[in-house]
């Protein structure tokens, strides 16, 4: 009988645990939701962030994004790889020196089609001195920090 419960009881422990891994599974690919809210499409549309609205939402890789209208919806879902920002939207200058930090949607640049953001216009100052050069960096930098947690870097 003792045997029984032991066997159950080793049964539901595995069970549980086999339940749980994907809540405490995580994916640092991607800042979520995407942009803190803001418009990918408005960055190339209006040349300006936009702050999106809860009605117009798209989900890419994972990630949310929302947007001012269904119009920059469509067009994002039409060609979503045009609009997400540079490295799941962390701040290029971070990734360039091997961290993911979080960007500010204020502190953007558009650099041959691709979005990028920085973590304030402080650290935007200092990336904008050297574009090229950061860009090369992030680019090496994101195959080898792209799956890893922001505070483990």
């Amino acid at each position: 009988m003792r045997m029984m419960f032991t066997s159950i009881g080793s049964a539901l422990v595995l069970i549980i645990a086999v339940a749980a891994t994907p809540v405490f599974a995580q994916d640092f690919t991607n800042s979520t939701p995407g942009i803190s809210g803001y418009d990918p499409v408005g960055y190339f549309t209006e040349g300006k962030p936009m702050k999106g609205s809860g009605y117009h939402v798209a989900e890419f890789d994972g990630v949310t994004y929302a947007f001012v209208s269904e119009e920059h919806k469509d067009m994002f879902e039409g060609n979503p790889e045009k609009y997400v920002p540079a490295y799941g939207g962390y701040c290029a200058y971070g990734v360039a020196v091997g961290k993911k930090f979080v960007s500010d949607p204020e502190a953007w640049k558009i650099v041959d089609g691709r979005l990028y953001l920085n973590l304030d216009q402080d650290i935007q100052s200092k990336w904008l001195k050297d574009i090229p050069g950061y860009i090369e960096q992030s680019e090496a930098n994101w195959k080898e920090i792209k799956g890893r947690a922001p505070s483990a870097l």
